[in-house]
């Protein structure tokens, strides 16, 4: 099997990679048309291979779907430890910065941030998806605990982590499902995901 090399900072596969370049064109299918209404062979047309290419590194048409998925996976985290790196470590900016490419990536790409989020068939099975999931998470745990000048994450920074993660996780849908634009809020995102850091980060004792 031809190996998977991924340019996480461009979000491109190298050329000259048959699987790449399947993983690719569904991707840019699922853009185009979301996870559910293409097939296999239009990914074959897409990336300009054969209808039997796919069968030589994919199982069938979910296993596509899943690596597009992980694809969006590494280019979201990749994305977000380029954006921690102007920031004092343990600060509040870097909170921020983690909101701010949440919400640009799923403005960016709406097709993959759904289809991150909408695999639900043996999503537990796929050990990549899941140890990939995992690790975002645990790096925002690990920068709430930084901010309380911790280095072990406690009950409370894994909770303060799930509201940040639930705050921008609605604010991302509500943009891209185009909500913001049938109100007449006017919604500034950056001054909207400060308050939201400054509020799940105060410390109730201060």
């Amino acid at each position: 099997m031809e190996k998977l090399e991924i340019d996480a900072k461009r979000g491109t596969y190298h050329h000259g990679d048959l699987r790449a370049q399947l993983i690719e064109a569904t991707r840019r299918l699922v853009e185009t048309k979301g996870p559910d209404h293409f097939s296999v062979s239009e990914a074959c047309r897409e990336a300009g291979v054969s209808t039997a290419a796919p069968y030589k590194h994919f199982k069938n048409k979910g296993e596509m779907l899943r690596a597009v998925a992980l694809g969006g996976m590494l280019r979201q985290h990749q994305q977000m430890m380029e954006e921690l790196e102007p920031h004092p470590p343990g600060s509040i900016e870097r909170i921020i910065a983690l909101g701010r490419v949440y919400t640009r990536f799923a403005a960016a790409e709406p097709g993959v941030f759904r289809l991150m989020f909408g695999l639900s068939e043996d999503h537990d099975e796929h050990e990549e998806l899941v140890q990939m999931g995992d690790q975002i998470f645990s790096d925002v745990q690990k920068e709430v605990a930084k901010c309380f000048g911790r280095n072990e994450v406690t009950a409370s920074d894994i909770n303060k982590a799930f509201l940040l993660w639930s705050f921008v996780h609605g604010l991302s849908f509500l943009q891209i499902d185009g909500k913001l634009t049938k109100t007449d809020l006017q919604i500034d995102h950056e001054s909207v995901l400060r308050e939201i850091a400054h509020r799940v980060m105060h410390d109730p004792k201060d």
